[in-house]
């Protein structure tokens, strides 16, 4: 799901913060907001959080975003959470769980996606201070 697509889904559009003279520009990491001021990472953890087990933390919601990784289809967060069971009844620590084409690093311990990583920049990547591997 895009930026745009999820927002129109919430009847919400991107709204840029009016510069006033004599103030800075905004530069392009600055956040954009909606019309009821959420960022679209504050957008996406709520909505991650209610349909979710597994949490996300803030740099995994990050990637979510630039890496245009879309959670909400082919049933992903439901086997992303089926894959955090089978790490935890094994006694895993940090898995990386691959769903469809995407990877996701999570502390099974604290139940959290560390970082998520989408098909394109799997090539030639080494996932670290894993003990695990769980596909679903």
């Amino acid at each position: 799901m895009l930026l745009s697509e999820f927002l129109q889904a919430r009847n919400q559009s991107i709204v840029s913060q009016p510069v006033e003279s004599g103030s800075q520009v905004r530069n392009d990491n600055t956040p954009k907001v909606n019309s009821s001021g959420n960022s679209f990472a504050d957008e996406l953890k709520a909505m991650l959080e209610s349909s979710s087990r597994v949490e996300f933390s803030n740099h995994a919601i990050k990637r979510i975003e630039s890496r245009e990784i879309d959670v909400t289809e082919n049933d992903t967060l439901e086997r992303l959470n089926r894959g955090v069971e089978l790490a935890a009844q094994k006694g895993c620590g940090q898995s990386l769980i691959l769903v469809d084409s995407t990877a996701y690093i999570v502390s099974v311990a604290n139940n959290k996606v560390i970082t998520t990583v989408s098909q394109s920049d799997l090539k030639e990547n080494v996932f670290t201070n894993i003990d695990s591997t769980v596909i679903v």
